[in-house]
């Protein structure tokens, strides 16, 4: 089975930068779409950022667009997630997921795979 590993979580002020990574063991990463989903306390798990098994296709949600920055490399089995300009409000625990579908999709069902997820703080 797929095995994701989220690591690059941490403690920042608002204002700052982090970047994620999920490492995958599955050998058909590459024709897997991918996203990252988080989930704050007392809030319902949302959609943050999805890509295409080959990358040429990015989505984001609203409250992250032109902030955060998902991407991946195929001969590494990793995606990324670059979050810049952080605020208090992106405090959760971020969780990268993985279907098997070269589709990108914004939705929680579709997913096959999911990772224990990494915490992220802000501060303010």
């Amino acid at each position: 089975q797929v095995q994701l590993v989220e690591t690059g979580g941490g403690l920042v002020q608002a204002g700052g930068s982090l970047r994620l990574s999920c490492a995958a063991s599955g050998r058909a990463f590459s024709a897997y779409a991918m996203a990252w989903f988080r989930q704050a306390p007392g809030k319902e798990r949302s959609f943050v950022a999805t890509i295409s098994a080959t990358g040429g296709e990015t989505r984001y949600s609203d409250s992250v667009k032109g902030r955060f920055t998902i991407s991946r490399d195929n001969a590494k089995n990793t995606m990324y997630l670059q979050m810049n300009s952080l605020k208090p409000e992106d405090t959760a625990v971020y969780y990268c997921a993985a279907r098997r579908s070269v589709y990108a999709s914004h939705l929680e069902s579709p997913y096959d795979y999911w990772g224990q997820g990494t915490q992220v703080t802000v501060s303010s």
